[in-house]
């Protein structure tokens, strides 16, 4: 029986569905796929044993088996728990579990592993962080970027070699850029297949390496460029800059660039998609008589109508002052709140006491409302509170 928690190892739980260990793995498979870490015998056993888990987890009935030996220790009897042929029995080796779940082919691109047609490694991703002010993501601007990645070496081309030279078959993995090594699990002896350690999966090795990246293929630099940010990105709106990634040496191609926004706050303002949100508070004798009040705008204020007797929490809607994009405009909501006032002089309130008993309950529409159900429910009169 195996000691390895394969639930853990995909970090799902054990009520995971198919769907959710298919993720699990996709996404695991591609951080520790030994093309993305080339010579890492870390990651390359992590990987073996990511497959391991899905080799069992992704089949019903070998994750009911595996259930029950785990469960129920010492019980599975010895020998392979499946019977009817060593290894994974119908699923065959990795690269028809992966075609399983990826529907053909390696999700790793190129034609699967042991092919003849070779693709060469792929250089890592790069992500970068752009800080944006509120009115810089609403309207576009320009951003200067500035990071270090392996930058493909301009001498060789980033094949490592030097100019005018040749390449030798890798005497590893006899050309294929891949080679096997057999793994024990609890279902027998099994075949995987990996990146060849020597040549980086290219199949080739240099015989005269280039003197000014040392075979490597690329360079440590610092890349500098200006990128435009249109108007109207929002904080999950992210860029793609194809290239601008690690450089994957051997020839390869280079990783991409990813650009994530980081977006200050509107000291008023809130924003949703292509929304703008914004509360402001009013004084009663605004909200009984009515009046013209100052709302903040993306680049100035505005003046709005408010209505006479006009409820403390209304909502207006200023159609097409919001985020313009390319797929609309959106609108600027104001939702007022009649101020309170925090402090009063004796004159104060004695004049707000003389106004209360000037006004009548009939004239107050929903203390009304409210007073008639506390009457008609209850029995009890009351008047304005």
């Amino acid at each position: 029986m195996s000691t390895k928690n394969y639930y853990d190892i995909l970090g799902v739980s054990k009520t995971a569905t198919q769907d959710e260990i298919k993720s699990a793995y996709r996404k695991l498979a591609k951080q520790y796929h030994p093309d993305f870490h080339p010579g890492d015998k870390v990651a390359a056993e992590k990987f073996k044993e990511i497959n391991e888990a899905n080799a069992i987890l992704s089949d019903e009935q070998k994750r009911k088996q595996y259930d029950f030996e785990q469960a129920h220790p010492g019980m599975s009897g010895g020998g392979n728990p499946f019977a009817g042929g060593g290894g994974f029995g119908g699923m065959g080796g990795f690269e028809d579990i992966l075609s399983s779940m990826f529907g053909g082919g390696s999700p790793f691109g190129g034609g699967g592993f042991g092919g003849a047609e070779q693709k060469k490694a792929r250089g890592a991703d790069i992500e970068q962080t752009v800080y944006l002010s509120f009115l810089d993501a609403i309207k576009g601007c320009t951003k200067e970027i500035s990071y270090m990645r392996n930058e493909p070496c301009a001498a060789c081309k980033g094949t490592g070699a030097r100019t005018g030279t040749a390449f030798k078959v890798c005497t590893c993995c006899g050309g294929t850029g891949r080679i096997k090594y057999q793994q024990d699990t609890i279902f027998g002896r099994t075949i995987q297949v990996g990146v060849c350690p020597d040549c980086n999966g290219s199949g080739r090795q240099i015989i005269d390496k280039c003197p000014d990246c040392k075979g490597k293929g690329f360079l440590r630099k610092e890349t500098r460029f200006t990128v435009n940010i249109p108007a109207g990105v929002d904080k999950d709106s992210s860029l793609r800059k194809r290239g601008f990634g690690q450089a994957a040496g051997g020839g390869g191609e280079s990783g991409d660039l990813y650009i994530y926004f980081r977006i200050e706050p509107h000291k008023l303002l809130k924003r949703e998609d292509r929304d703008l949100y914004v509360t402001v508070p009013i004084s009663y004798k605004t909200a009984v008589e009515g009046g013209r009040i100052i709302v903040p705008g993306i680049e100035d204020t505005i003046e709005l109508s408010i209505p006479e007797c006009t409820p403390s929490g209304t909502r207006f809607c200023v159609r097409g002052k919001g985020v313009k994009t390319v797929n609309g405009t959106g609108n600027l909501y104001v939702t007022v709140e009649i101020e309170v006032p925090s402090r009063l002089s004796r004159e104060q309130l004695k004049k707000l006491n003389d106004y209360e008993n000037a006004v009548p309950l009939k004239s107050c529409d929903n203390m009304q409302k409210y007073a008639n159900n506390i009457s008609a429910v209850y029995g009890k009169k009351i008047d304005k509170q």
